[in-house]
This record gives structure tokens, sequence and C-alpha cells, in this order.
């Protein structure tokens, strides 16, 4: 049987404590189902378990450290307590894939929101970008409490954005208001152009929003600067073209190409810097059966690598 999980993530003090002890009141949150919540993260509130809505069906484990998780445990606790959902109050310090990963298979995450202060937001993902990027890049909202009059809106906005386009984001005032972000991302480049120009600082975010919305590039016409890349795998006349993009740190810089069908393709060399213009196709990917971007090129000449050679998405 599938066990929906509800994750919660979000550095220390950022309110994820306040919305699961709320949750835990709500009586049409809590209809007799059996609840495990994992604490993974102690801060300075406690849970009241008087205050539940269900007592009886609630079970609290506190976690000190992710590494006394496993899919063995979580799975005899699942059977000792018959349960019907789980809730986790994630550790902030801890990557969400190391938590992911000790689950039990039949453990599906259904909900995963992330709670941050608008107040030091700013800061942590300033000397904590790796982590906070792994919490946005997952969360399918993301809740600013503390917000105030001096609250910039727009620059919470925009960090949130180069690590998820889609989540959704609420500002929640001081007096406990919500207000949610109404804030547009008109995209760096025209797509009603006759061709599509990307310039070398917005690749990150176009490569970004073709892969998440492909559709809409099917038949476009592009033009783009990238480093060449060969496959033996592939056929002939076909090269790999794209950029290295960093996320958030050096650590997790990627190469992130198309694959190109031009006859000229035997005419370059691995490593070569070209720029191309290209027809978008969308193709079904043998591997898995989804859908992916290919590009007829249509020309292609040398180019100097772009400064930084780096692409990212702020």
């Amino acid at each position: 049987m599938e066990i929906p999980v509800y994750l919660f993530t979000g550095f220390l003090e950022s309110g994820k404590t306040r919305f699961i002890q709320e949750t835990l009141e709500d009586e049409n949150f809590n209809a007799g189902e059996n609840t495990l919540l994992l604490v993974c993260e102690e801060g300075e509130e406690d849970y009241d378990v008087s205050k539940f809505a269900d007592q009886d069906h609630i079970h609290i484990e506190y976690i000190d450290a992710v590494e006394q998780l496993n899919a063995a445990k979580l799975s005899a606790l699942e059977q000792e307590l018959e349960l019907d959902r789980v809730m986790i109050e994630h550790n902030g310090m801890v990557m969400v894939k190391d938590l992911l990963e000790r689950l039990p298979q039949n453990w599906a995450i259904y909900q995963e929101v992330m709670f941050a202060d608008a107040q030091t937001f700013v800061n942590y993902n300033t000397n904590m970008r790796g982590l906070m990027v792994d919490k946005l890049q997952g969360c399918e909202l993301i809740v600013f409490n503390r917000c105030d009059t001096d609250t910039d809106q727009m620059q919470l906005h925009k960090i949130v954005r180069a690590s998820n386009r889609r989540t959704n984001i609420i500002y929640e005032q001081k007096n406990g208001e919500i207000e949610y972000d109404e804030i547009q991302d008109p995209l760096p480049f025209d797509l009603n152009a006759p061709v599509v120009e990307i310039k070398d600082e917005d690749y990150a975010v176009w490569y970004r929003d073709i892969v998440e919305d492909l559709t809409k590039y099917s038949g476009k016409k592009v033009s783009f600067k990238g480093i060449v890349a060969f496959n033996r795998s592939q056929p002939k006349n076909t090269f790999f073209l794209g950029r290295h993009v960093m996320t958030c740190c050096v650590e997790d810089i990627e190469y992130m190409p198309f694959l190109c069908k031009w006859r000229g393709a035997g005419e370059l060399h691995m490593r070569d810097w070209i720029t191309i213009t290209a027809a978008v196709e969308i193709q079904f990917n043998k591997r898995d059966g989804s859908k992916m971007p290919v590009l007829k090129v249509l020309s292609a000449v040398p180019a100097q690598k772009p400064d930084p050679e780096v692409a990212t998405f702020y």
C-alpha cells in the first residue's frame, strides 16, 4: 500500500513546527488517520500534543540524525502503527535526497512545502546556497513568514525563481495576513521573433524553460552559442551542443546540451565553440519514451567562448 508523505522543509526557526502543529489541530485534516510525525529537527517550539484534534492516532518520532533512518526501520513502524500517512519535519542542514533515499519504496511524497524566515532568507541563500537550492528545487509551495513593510518581495521572488519557476510563493505578514506572489516572470528573449535569439547570459534560463515547457518551442527557430560534444553511440551527422551550467555551486556544474542534426557535423571537433541557428523538433526518447527537443541545424559558424564560460540562473 502506498503511504502518502507530507514533507516540510526549511531552516531552523522557519515556521515548520508552528504550521504542523496548527495542521494537526485542524479537525478537517484529522479524521482518524493513523499518522506518523517524524521530527528531524528540534527548535525552540515544542509540539503540544494535548491540542491535537486526534491525539490517539498521531505518533511522534524524534530523529537526532538522518543516519538513524532506514527503510527497514520505517517499514516496521508502518506495520506496527498501521500507518495511513506520514508527516516529516525535515532538518534544513540535511540534503533532501539524503532523507528520500532512506524512505521505504512505498512511501510517496504527496506534497513538499518549504518555510522560510523572510528576515534571514537572503543571508541563508548567500552563505548556504547549495542547501537552499536543494530545498527550493523540489517544493510545490514556499511560505515566507515574518514579512513586513520592508520585505523586498522582488528579491525573494528572484532567488526562488532562479531554482524553481513553478512553485507557488506566499508572503505571511507578522500580523498573520497572507499575500500571494503575483509577480510576472517575462522571459529574457522574444519567443515570437522569427529567430529566437538566446544571449550568452540567458542560456541557463532558456534551457530550463524548453525542458519544462517543450511544446511551445515546437517548430521555432533558435540561435545560440555552445560547445560541441560527441557520443559514439549517436548516429552519423549528429552532435551535442550546449553549455556547462551551475545551479548553485561549483560542485554541481553540469553539461546541459541538446542533440543536434546536421550534415556538416563531421566537420566539427570536440570542444569547438560554435553559434547555430536551428529549428526545434520534438521527438521521443527511445530510452524512456519521454519527449525531447532535437535541433535541426540550419547554419553553424565558429564562435568565441563566452565570458563567463559557465552559465548560471542569476
